[in-house]
């Protein structure tokens, strides 16, 4: 493959979390920087400011560890997934993109992530009349007692084979699960980091047995 680099031999790299999908910055290489970066497998970038290299947290220790890295269909930009340690930008913000210009409303798609924003949000600051700063108000024995009742519901509809009513009851749990790992500080970005683990050494005893 040839990278098609500008006129001042750079090329942008646009930078991904792995395991969230958020977009966390876009930054430049240029050869050196990128063959850095393949060959220490973390982001090295080329400052545009400084007119030097420059390793991703080699100053503020948030390093971002490569996943991939993917050209697209005109080799002249770069889409770079990452596990990070810290936050992307110097802000302090997980992501540079913060800026809002435009949203519509009526596409939106709240998701995991951005529930799991909301949950912490009502846990900062408690909202009266607010059934989830109720759960955190009441604390950890009470919403342990609110999973254990959804995953008895989640049981009850789906032995029922009521698909509907198994929707309904796992997006329940799904939710209190959230509230949970608020309370406990645990980030969904740590689950999926933890599967993906179990997907990696399950990979690795298939080879293994096939050798």
């Amino acid at each position: 493959m040839a990278l098609r680099f500008d006129e001042n031999g750079l090329i942008p790299a646009i930078v991904q979390d792995f395991y969230t999908k958020q977009v966390l910055t876009l930054a430049y290489m240029n050869e050196e920087s990128l063959a850095i970066s393949l060959a220490e497998r973390r982001c090295c970038f080329w400052s545009r400011s400084r007119r030097q290299l420059w390793r991703k947290g080699e100053e503020s220790g948030n390093v971002q560890h490569i996943v991939s890295i993917t050209a697209d269909c005109d080799e002249d930009a770069l889409l770079v997934q990452v596990s990070k340690e810290g936050p992307a930008c110097h802000t302090g913000r997980e992501s540079c993109f913060f800026n809002g210009l435009f949203v519509d409303e009526a596409v939106q798609s709240l998701g995991l992530s951005g529930l799991y924003g909301l949950l912490q949000g009502r846990q900062q600051q408690p909202q009266e009349g607010s059934y989830t700063s109720y759960l955190f108000a009441k604390g950890l024995d009470k919403i342990l007692k609110k999973v254990g009742e959804e995953a008895t519901e989640v049981i009850i509809a789906a032995k029922a084979e009521d698909r509907a009513e198994t929707v309904y009851e796992v997006a329940d749990l799904c939710y209190h699960v959230l509230v949970l790992l608020v309370q406990l500080g645990i980030s969904p970005a740590e689950i999926v980091a933890e599967l993906d683990r179990r997907h990696i050494i399950d990979h690795k005893v298939k080879q293994e047995k096939m050798c």
